[in-house]
């Protein structure tokens, strides 16, 4: 089935509920048995169609009471205030797997798996990240703040690097980890510390991951 022509890449922090090696990017089941958790992107280069996306900023929260297949899970689009009503609702629409082939990415399968979607929240979104460094901060509006910092070696070692890395992944091929901790008070309440944190620079079209 033919799509429409997008293509989005930019810069990308996330925190869920999992320990810092999340065993759901093993095919293992969660940490503490359900997923808990959110993703911000900045695009820094994009399109939907002939709607230019590059400059906007969005994010998606989500929580399963089980692990992602089993479904029955929920999500939230934010969209930063900033965005045309046009660029709201071709973002809208690539989060919630749209236009996109069956499974290619990880935001069709997160909708595929949610049984409810809350109303879409736009709000200013503030967003900076370094992926290599593996920091992050975020505030959105008055109902999500979040940080991102490197693993520090319980032994008093220093920064612990590493990263994850999934040749034919539908999220990513590599990304960094860190630890990170997340409040949210939005239409899904995340209450995360020191938990999984993972940057990086997503490159996403109708197909999938682009190489």
């Amino acid at each position: 089935m033919a799509h429409t022509d997008w293509y989005v890449e930019g810069p990308t922090f996330s925190n869920c509920n999992c320990g810092y090696a999340c065993p759901c990017q093993f095919e293992e089941l969660p940490t503490h048995g359900n997923c808990r958790g959110f993703e911000v992107l900045e695009i820094t280069k994009g399109h939907f169609g002939d709607v230019d996306l590059a400059g906007t900023r969005s994010a998606v929260l989500y929580a399963w009471p089980g692990p992602v297949f089993e479904g029955n899970g929920e999500m939230q689009i934010i969209i930063d205030e900033t965005a045309t009503e046009a660029q709201r609702d071709a973002i809208s629409k690539i989060l919630q797997g749209e236009e996109t082939d069956e499974a290619a990415t990880h935001w069709w399968v997160f909708r595929a798996m949610s049984s409810k979607v809350h109303d879409t929240l736009v709000l200013p979104i503030d967003f900076d990240a370094d992926i290599e460094g593996r920091t992050a901060t975020v505030r959105i509006g008055d109902v999500l703040t979040s940080t991102g910092r490197p693993i520090q070696a319980p032994h008093g070692g220093g920064e612990h690097r590493v990263r994850i890395d999934i040749p034919n992944g539908i999220e990513f091929t590599i990304a960094e980890v860190g630890s990170a901790s997340t409040s949210a008070n939005a239409g899904i309440p995340l209450d995360l510390d020191d938990s999984y944190g993972q940057w990086h620079f997503l490159r996403h079209g109708p197909s999938g991951v682009r190489h």
